[in-house]
């Protein structure tokens, strides 16, 4: 989960702006092309930044997080999203392939040892790449924690989270026919990849939209009118992971493997009143994780950019 902020950024918090000192398309076996950035210190302690979604691309403002003096700052596009290609295939795009990818680009740049730093869909594929290779893994830093978990996905494609905001609910579910309403993921998959570009255009706002009216605290409930395209290619891929449970072996995967990465220290930033991803799997992984660090942030929601969830991870980053 996640791409969209819900607010304006909050720039005092943040490093200048960084222009790449590299950007380069990397080329997998199975025909994705990734698109992969480089700023910061050339020489700097490396960290990769995992972005949401599945399927939100990394943006610019990823970049300022990190003091550029100090850190080479590495981000890429994961499969079928952003600058990476195909758009919004779905074809060899799974959680192992984007693992894969990963460990790929650590190589490509002759990279022992990084830290990982990921949020919501980014946080699960930090907690799952650090579990496949723990001695890759210098530091993790997680923010708005989600573990693919059934109860999660219940909660924001089940109605919980519209109970809160039944109006922005209604919007979500009324061009679902009320016989599909029981499995609302499996609904707008069958729209999402109907074939149909105009329909698939128009379930992909709608799915986009209900994402982006509950990322911030200090939301109204209405989540705009995201791009078309970018709606379309985010919904497909996030409801492509959903429908298949991230790929995992079983629900509690992620907790049942923390014991790999027990000596790994690690920051989890978690918004109090998170919406998207509220905070009982935050509180889950910290109790199994002898390293973590964990901070909840009052007044915070979602968003990447609420001020206390930027201002608690620069400090950290500052920390490190």
């Amino acid at each position: 989960m996640d791409k969209f902020a819900g607010q304006k950024r909050t720039p005092q918090y943040f490093y200048p702006p960084l222009d790449p000192f590299s950007q380069q398309i990397m080329e997998t076996r199975d025909g994705h092309r990734i698109y992969v950035e480089q700023c910061g210190h050339r020489e700097g302690q490396p960290v990769v930044v995992l972005h949401g979604g599945p399927g939100g691309g990394c943006s610019p403002v990823m970049r300022r997080y990190f003091d550029p003096k100090k850190f080479r700052i590495i981000l890429f596009d994961q499969r079928g999203c952003g600058r990476s290609r195909p758009t919004a295939s779905v074809k060899d795009n799974t959680t192992w392939h984007l693992i894969s990818d990963i460990e790929m680009i650590r190589n490509a740049f002759s990279i022992e040892k990084w830290a990982v730093f990921g949020g919501s869909w980014g946080a699960t594929l930090s907690l799952l790449y650090a579990q496949a290779h723990p001695e890759r893994v210098s530091h993790l830093i997680l923010r708005g924690v989600f573990l693919m978990m059934q109860r999660e996905l219940d909660w924001f494609y089940g109605g919980g989270a519209g109970q809160f905001w039944p109006d922005t609910w209604a919007r979500f579910v009324e061009k679902i026919p009320q016989d599909e309403r029981d499995d609302l993921i499996g609904a707008y998959h069958r729209r999402l990849f109907s074939g149909d570009m105009r329909s698939e255009m128009q379930f992909g706002r709608l799915w986009s939209a209900w994402e982006n009216a509950l990322a911030s605290i200090y939301s109204n409930g209405h989540g705009g009118d995201p791009a078309g395209e970018y709606s379309r290619t985010f919904a497909r891929l996030e409801n492509h992971y959903f429908i298949n449970k991230g790929f995992l072996d079983s629900d509690t995967h992620i907790l049942d493997n923390m014991n790999k990465i027990a000596n790994i220290p690690g920051y989890i930033v978690q918004g109090r009143y998170d919406m998207i991803c509220p905070p009982q799997s935050a509180w889950a992984i910290s109790k199994l994780w002898p390293k973590a660090d964990l901070r909840l942030v009052r007044n915070a929601g979602h968003a990447m950019s609420e001020p206390g969830i930027s201002s608690e991870l620069v400090k950290i980053m500052d920390q490190i």
